[in-house]
Parts: structure tokens; C-alpha cells; sequence
């Protein structure tokens, strides 16, 4: 062992080891499918011991779980700092923001929304599921209409589907190569604003748009 390594596993607290471990399990997963990835190799990748693996996330399978998670999910500080201003500069910012993340992260990206090696499990599948409640979520925030409750089970809907749309278009600019980062930004904010501006407010009876969403969506969150 080196005395780098020694001195690294002695210095860190108990936050930032999880951190390391978790972080260097996401390029390993990302690089490589699941049966190929041990435990020793995360440690060794980590300079931790192996039994910290299991003591901060349990088993393998539920490191890789932790991993898809924080791939997937969408965390609060990124709508809290999406910018004041209209409808139209929120979704621009959110696909942005959006974007930035996959594109950073793409191996692993990619790697959790395909589940690679893992094939049709129900642990990943509701990981999965659950991340789409809380993009859902973070949308409507975004977009102004988080408080919405006629309709809101079609509002949601909507939001979910634009959610795998959004995973979908991501895939083939990144995987497939058919489409560049322009036109999926531009596919992701032209969707979006239809549904907000033209679909939802059909599906609830015509009626308006509210103003604030129309015009302004307010001040972002603190």
C-alpha cells in the first residue's frame, strides 16, 4: 500500500469516504457492466478497505441501486437555482442544465438509465420509477405549476412522458449519434412549452394558462 493511499484512508471523515466510494463506484459501473465490477476493485479504486463498502451501502447490489439514484434523480439545488425571469427562460435553463449533466456524466449516464447487465430487475425499476416522480416534480416546479390540482394526475402524466422523452432524445445524441446537442435542446424546450402553453390547457377544459406561468414564473427557490 502506498503512503498516499495510507494517509488518504486515515484523513478523510466518514461523509467524504462515502463520497469517494460512491463516486468511484460510478465510473466503474459506468465503465463496465454490473458481474464485471467487484467490490474489491471499488475499494481498491476508493483506497478503502473493502468492509467499508459494506458498512456505509450494504451489499454490492445496493451500492449500484446508490449509484443509479444519483445518476438518475434530480437534486433540489437544481431547481432552486434555475433563474427568475418568464416561462420561456426557465425551460431553456432547466434543458440546459439538463444536458450539462448528461453530457458530464455520460458513461455513467447512460449506463443507469439502461441498467446495463442488470437486465429487468424490480430493485432498479422502482429506483427508476421513483427518479421519475421527482423529475416530475422538479419540472412542475420549474414550469410554474407545482400547485396545479385540477387535472393533475393528466398534468403529471404529461410530465412523466415528456421525462422519457427527454431520456430518450438524450440517448440518441449521446449513444446514437443522430442527433446533436442543438437539436435536442431545441426538440426538449419547443416540447416542453407546448405542453405547458398549448396541451395541458386543452386537457383542462380550455381553460387559460395561469399569469404567472404565462408571463413570469417567479422568483427561484431559496
Amino acid at each position: 500500500m502506498s503512503v498516499d493511499t495510507e494517509s488518504r484512508r486515515r484523513r478523510l471523515e466518514p461523509d467524504a469516504r462515502r463520497g469517494q466510494i460512491l463516486a468511484c463506484a460510478v465510473r466503474l459501473f459506468g465503465a463496465r457492466p454490473y458481474a464485471d465490477v467487484s467490490t474489491t476493485d471499488i475499494a481498491r479504486e476508493a483506497g478503502v478497505a473493502r468492509g467499508l463498502i459494506n458498512h456505509y451501502f450494504g451489499t454490492k447490489k445496493q451500492l449500484y441501486l446508490e449509484v443509479i439514484r444519483v445518476m438518475v434523480t434530480v437534486p433540489e439545488a437544481a431547481v432552486e437555482r434555475l433563474p427568475a425571469g418568464d416561462l420561456r427562460t426557465r425551460v431553456d435553463a432547466s434543458v440546459a442544465w439538463f444536458l450539462d449533466v448528461v453530457c458530464r456524466h455520460r458513461t455513467s449516464w447512460l449506463a443507469a438509465v439502461t441498467a446495463g447487465g442488470m437486465g429487468h430487475d424490480a430493485d432498479v425499476a422502482l429506483v427508476l420509477t421513483e427518479a421519475e416522480e421527482v423529475a416530475a416534480d422538479s419540472v412542475l416546479v420549474a414550469v410554474g405549476l407545482a400547485d396545479v390540482t385540477a387535472y393533475r394526475a393528466e398534468l403529471r402524466g404529461m410530465i412523466r412522458a415528456y421525462g422519457g422523452l427527454a431520456t430518450s432524445t438524450a440517448r440518441e445524441w449521446l449513444q446514437r449519434g443522430a442527433l446533436d446537442r442543438a437539436q435536442v435542446h431545441l426538440l426538449l424546450t419547443a416540447t416542453l412549452l407546448t405542453i405547458v402553453e398549448q396541451v395541458f390547457p386543452v386537457i383542462a377544459g380550455n381553460r387559460p394558462v395561469p399569469a404567472a406561468t404565462a408571463t413570469r414564473v417567479g422568483q427561484p427557490l431559496r
